[in-house]
């Protein structure tokens, strides 16, 4: 399992679980929580621009309150605790997750879950203030934020998931 090596087996245990019921890849959810946390699978990392986002998927304040719960509550769970919570935030999207892409889609902008890497998510134009925030995954400069441009640094993280020192032999 990718990123194995970093987490409990009671954790690698619970991802694949809740990767089977959503129906999609145990090492793309690693994946994801790895970029989201900064590769520490930790749930009470915050975000550092100040969005109020934390935990193995960001969760904001607003999602958190969706989910019957508060951001600070999610900061004081064990990881395996709060793999609960990302469960129910992805239950709404199960059987659409069909690959990194749309599962990192889920966590950043849904709109763009099932779409095409060529998808733009934001543009300086039309929507400045998320095009500002997200400005650094903008690879070419060209004023708008595609779907892949988003994807590579996940995509990168899969990979390095997937390198000796960070795999779990086992599925």
């Amino acid at each position: 399992m990718a990123w194995g090596a970093r987490v409990s087996a009671e954790f690698r245990g619970k991802v694949r679980a809740i990767a089977s019921r959503l129906g999609t890849d145990a090492d793309d959810l690693m994946a994801c929580m790895a970029w989201e946390t900064g590769r520490t699978f930790s749930p009470a990392v915050r975000n550092r621009a100040g969005s109020g986002a934390t935990g193995l998927i960001q969760f904001m304040p607003a999602t958190a309150r969706g989910l019957g719960t508060t951001t600070d509550a999610l900061a004081k769970m064990t990881a395996l605790q709060q793999l609960d919570y990302v469960e129910r935030y992805f239950a709404p999207y199960r059987g659409r997750l069909r690959n990194l892409g749309d599962l990192y889609m889920a966590i950043l902008w849904p709109a763009g879950i099932g779409k095409a890497d060529s998808y733009v998510l934001w543009d300086r134009p039309d929507r400045p203030t998320t095009y500002r925030q997200n400005a650094g995954i903008d690879i070419n400069r060209d004023g708008r934020i595609t779907r892949g441009e988003a994807l590579a640094k996940v995509s990168g993280l899969l990979a390095e998931g997937r390198r000796p020192g960070n795999l779990w032999p086992g599925r």
